[in-house]
């Protein structure tokens, strides 16, 4: 599946074909992952456990989807995956097959005991590929997890197992080190429109993207340049157990940041608050593999909804690692500048917030009054 990585994908037909592959399909699902994927996250301000971009956990369900798609159209019985037993995708690639193909079976070599008994870990695996002549992108020097895609790359596994241990200074490919990137900031406008992205523009050369798949291959541009979305954490995985990851996500980050602000600028305070908790479900059960679950199906619609008004351009200034908001507009904005105005009355009567602050004081006179002494003295 392509969905955006930097591979050579004729020399994996050639190798799939070389090992004995019948057929070989090399789906172009760019476009698919951006607009069924990426952007749902973008609508939900994904983030897992405050810092996860989810980069991997929602390319999972995309190749799955057309895995199953393929089978089916072929008749097969079986899918297989190369994921580990112990990490998330074997979750999401599974949980997304079982949902879409209920009869299929699934083979998981990293589950079956005389895989994994004759080979213990990476090592064994690259001593392997090497004795038999099969070409593999992972080496003794660099022996840590990666996985691309348009929205991230991530990396895991070898040195990187030890947390205290610091990322070698070329580990990073989407992105350049902020120390090293351009001292003059890119100034972007991007537009929305339904809470996602449908222009953006770079306001100093004039130039601008408004297809999906360009707009954030346009991001992935700019944010890789001033080294933004890069972030070293320990994550709880599905099944239990901590890692640690690295990850990048430049893109993913400036239209993190843009939509925030075009969110919370029309978007009503009640429902936004609602909304935030959704966010968070919705992380969860993407991270966890559940894209294709009733749950999710319903959460996403709930999301969809809260975004209808949000519409608008934000300007913001992308710089060292970092993402500057400037300013934003919007038709459907909620902002009154009258009414917020310390320079003008507007449609407020200040006197009534008297009544407004006693009214919220009672819970809390009541509480000291009957058990703050008491508290405060122990």
């Amino acid at each position: 599946a392509n969905i955006g990585q930097d591979e050579d994908f004729e020399a994996a037909r050639k190798k799939a074909e070389s090992l004995g592959a019948k057929k070989v399909f090399i789906e172009d699902l760019r476009r698919d992952f951006v607009e069924d994927f990426i952007w749902p996250s973008i609508q939900a301000s994904a983030v897992y456990e405050d810092r996860y971009l989810l980069g991997t956990a929602i390319a999972r369900p995309c190749i799955a989807r057309r895995q199953v798609e393929i089978a089916r159209k072929e008749g097969a019985q079986f899918v297989s995956h190369g994921a580990t037993g112990k990490g998330n995708d074997q979750i999401r690639f599974e949980l997304t097959c079982y949902a879409l193909y209920p009869e299929v079976k699934i083979i998981a070599p990293w589950r079956i005991p005389e895989f994994y008994n004759r080979f213990r870990g990476r090592t064994d695996l690259m001593e392997y590929a090497q004795k038999h002549g099969i070409p593999v992108p992972v080496t003794p020097q660099a022996p840590w997890s990666m996985d691309a895609n348009l929205m991230h790359i991530s990396y895991e596994s070898g040195i990187l197992e030890n947390p205290k241990s610091h990322a070698p200074a070329d580990l990073y490919l989407m992105t350049k080190n902020p120390e090293d990137s351009p001292n003059v900031p890119d100034v972007l406008e991007i537009e929305f429109r339904h809470g996602v992205p449908v222009k953006v523009m770079h306001v100093k050369e004039g130039k601008s993207k408004d297809t999906p798949l360009d707009i954030f291959s346009y991001l992935n541009e700019i944010g890789g340049k001033h080294g933004v979305g890069r972030i070293d954490i320990v994550e709880n995985r599905f099944i239990g157990m901590k890692s640690r990851g690295i990850y990048e996500t430049p893109g993913g980050t400036i239209l993190l940041n843009a939509h925030l602000d075009i969110e919370t600028f029309t978007m009503d305070k009640e429902v936004r608050r609602i909304k935030q908790g959704l966010g968070i479900k919705f992380s969860e059960l993407v991270y966890n593999g559940f894209w294709y679950s009733p749950e999710c199906d319903f959460v996403r619609h709930c999301i969809a909804k809260s975004q209808e008004n949000v519409e608008g351009k934000v300007q913001l200034s992308v710089f060292k690692g970092q993402v500057y908001i400037l300013g934003r507009e919007s038709a459907k904005s909620l902002y009154n500048e009258e009414l917020v105005s310390m320079d003008v009355q507007g449609d407020y009567d200040p006197g009534d917030a008297s009544g407004f602050i006693r009214i919220n004081a009672v819970r809390l006179r009541e509480h000291h009054r009957l058990q703050g002494f008491s508290a405060t003295k122990q």
